[in-house]
Parts: C-alpha cells; structure tokens; sequence
C-alpha cells in the first residue's frame, strides 16, 4: 500500500510520542520501587512477588495482543491497553492510600495487561513506519522509550526529593500520558488491506518458525538485562551500596540515559556493521558495566557501572523487533510472538532477583544477568538480515 510522505512522517512522529509515554509511564513506578515496597513493609522476595502481578498481566495479555491489533488497528489497540494501564496506575493510588497490598497486587496485574498489548502494538506500528521509511528506525522509537523513561525517572527523583507521595506521582503521570497518547495514535498509518495480520493460523505458524523463536529467545534475555535493571536497580543502589532513595532514583535514571544515547546512534552502527557483530559488541558492554555495579567500590564507580550496562542493553530488544518484522507479510505475527517469549523474563525476573536477594544479597543477585547475557551473545545470530537477490546482469 502506498502512503504519501507526509503521512509517513505524521505517523512517524505519532509512534514516537507513544514509545516515550510509554516509558515514561513504566519508569515512573519501577524507579521509586523502594517506597512501593516501604509502603507495605516487604522483604525483598515480597518486593519481587508483588511485581510478579505486574509481569503475570503482561504475559497474560501478549498471546491476544496480535490478535486484538488484528481485528481493531494498532491505534485503538494502544488506546485500549494505555487506558487499561492508567486505570491499574490509579488504582495503585488508591491501594498505597488504603495500605491494602492484595489490592496493589490487583492494580499492578492491570498496569501489566495494559503493557502487554501495548507494547505489541506500538511495535506492529512502528515495524510499519520503518518499512515506509526504507531504513532502520526501530532502535530511535526504544530510544523514545527510554527517553521516557529517563523523563520517567526525573519525575520519580523529583517526587522523592521533595517529598511527593507516590500515590500522587502515579495520579499525575497517568493524566499526562493519557492526555498525550489519545491525540497522537490519530496520526498512526491506515491498516493495510493486504498484510496479513496476527490472527490465530498465522500466529501458530509463526510460533514453529525457528527463526522466529531463536529471536524471540534473544528478546528474552535482552527483556531479562534491561528488565533486571528496571526492576532492581533503584533497590541495588539503597540496599546494597547504602545510598539514598534520590541517589537510586538517579541511578535508574542514568542507566535509561546511557540506553537513550546507544539507541540513537545504534542505528548508524547497525548500517555500518550489521546487527550480529554490534548486538555480540554490546552484550560484552553490558556484561562489563554489571560487574562493575556489583563489585565497584562506592557509589560512583556504581554509577559508571550501570551507564555501560544501560548502554550495552540498548539493541538487543529493538534489533529483535527489527528482525521479527523482516517479513512485511507475517510481521504482525511474527512481533506477537516474539514479544510474548521475551515478556516472560519479565515473569521470571522480579521473583527470582527477590529470592535470590533474600539469601546472598542484591547485589550479588544480580550476577544471574550473566547467564542472560551469554545467551544473548549466542543467539544474536538469528537477527542477521536476509539476503536480497542479486540485481540481474544488464
């Protein structure tokens, strides 16, 4: 389907927006986890558990959100999951107030659900908006995200400083992300009659190609990386480094900053060196910074550490939506898919990190993300580009 340019650029910018509310939304609440889990008085197995609700609604929500972008569009299926995601951030406000941990678990299962089917969503969009482009463009749209995130955590840091509620936080962030988001879908591309969507038959095929799978383990292990330091990383810098809440709020946002600025330029690295080599580079960044967080001494050298984590986590998840989408014909399905094998690290993260931590610390917790990285660096084989055919002897 032909789009002129000017439709390519709206929405372009549109898918932006949303990638930023996006992570603006997400960061806001994982970077002051300390005062969710002071706010109810968890150890931290019970911090990982009551994330758990949030992870449990994403992959809850991932094996219909192909379908559900399928029937309705990828606007309305934003619109959709952001205002379940709202609904579940107020409710969290509610149950803070109430001091009912049951009921925060509920809110944060909503904010989960919400997440699954968006973040598929935004991807089948910004998959689309990259093949109008003719260039890679889906590291620049997680740059977005972590852009948000980085504002995400500003707010967080600000919050704690000054003695914001975080109930009051989570009420401010979903007015402004709401507010944001609506206007911005109308701008998405028109659905093509053409492509073939994720229906039930072609998400079951996709789940027997192998490619498909191999990427989906490599989104995996990235989502289990830079998910860790979502969850963890604020509590690593207050429990294991013995700094303030703002300090671990700054970490947080440190490491979405130094994601940020990889995902930016990742892109010119990509055309230059392909995605197999920069992915296999930068897992080795990433490895190098989580060391240094766990054994640096001092929150400075910390804060280094989890710059170069964030950096070396910058590719892994764009790249794998890149290179699920590949076939314009079976993207929609394929993205499904692989979002929905690398969401269950987001399962499996909170309460394995929080179990771990209850034994040997959070700091030496973390060196589980070593096991993520070396599968990383074995499947970034799966994203090479494929092979276009020879253009014909003239």
């Amino acid at each position: 389907m032909l789009v002129d340019e000017g439709a390519v650029i709206r929405a372009r910018t549109a898918v932006a927006v949303v990638f930023v509310a996006n992570g603006t939304l997400f960061a806001s609440i994982f970077a002051r986890t300390p005062a969710l889990r002071d706010a109810f008085g968890l150890s931290p197995a019970g911090l990982g558990l009551l994330l758990l609700c949030l992870s449990a609604g994403s992959v809850i929500g991932l094996p219909l959100s192909g379908v559900v972008v399928g029937r309705i569009g990828a606007a309305r299926a934003v619109v959709a999951a952001m205002a379940t995601s709202v609904a579940g951030m107020v409710a969290l406000a509610a149950a803070l107030g109430a001091g009912q941990e049951a009921a925060a678990g509920a809110a944060l299962f909503l904010v989960g659900l919400g997440a699954g089917v968006w973040d598929v969503a935004m991807n089948v969009e910004g998959a689309a908006v990259e093949r109008a482009l003719a260039r890679p463009f889906m590291p620049r749209l997680h740059a977005g995200f972590s852009l948000g995130a980085v504002a995400g955590a500003g707010i967080a840091a600000a919050c704690a400083g000054l003695g914001v509620s975080f109930a009051a936080q989570l009420v401010g962030v979903a007015v402004l992300v709401a507010a944001v988001v609506v206007p911005a879908v109308r701008a998405f591309l028109p659905a093509d009659p053409g492509e073939e969507h994720a229906g039930p038959r072609a998400v079951l095929a996709a789940w027997r190609d192998p490619r498909t799978l191999l990427v989906g383990v490599l989104v995996l292990s990235s989502a289990f990386t830079e998910g860790t330091a979502y969850d963890w990383s604020a509590v690593a810098f207050v429990d294991g480094h013995g700094a303030a809440q703002a300090v671990g709020a700054l970490g947080y946002g440190l490491f979405m900053t130094s994601m940020t600025a990889a995902r930016v330029w990742g892109g010119a690295l990509l055309t230059r060196f392909g995605r197999v080599a920069v992915l296999r580079a930068f897992v080795l960044l990433a490895l190098v910074g989580l060391l240094v967080v766990v054994f640096g001494s001092g929150t400075g050298w910390a804060l280094a550490g989890a710059a170069l984590w964030g950096a070396g986590a910058a590719l892994g998840f764009p790249v794998g939506m890149s290179a699920a989408a590949d076939d314009p014909r079976r993207a929609a399905a394929r993205v499904a898919v692989v979002s929905s094998i690398g969401y269950t690290a987001f399962l499996a993260g909170p309460p394995l990190i929080g179990l771990l931590a209850e034994r040997i610390g959070i700091l030496h917790a973390l060196l589980v993300v070593v096991v993520a990285l070396v599968v990383a660096f074995a499947t970034a084989g799966a994203t090479r580009e494929p092979q276009r055919p020879a253009a014909p002897d003239s």
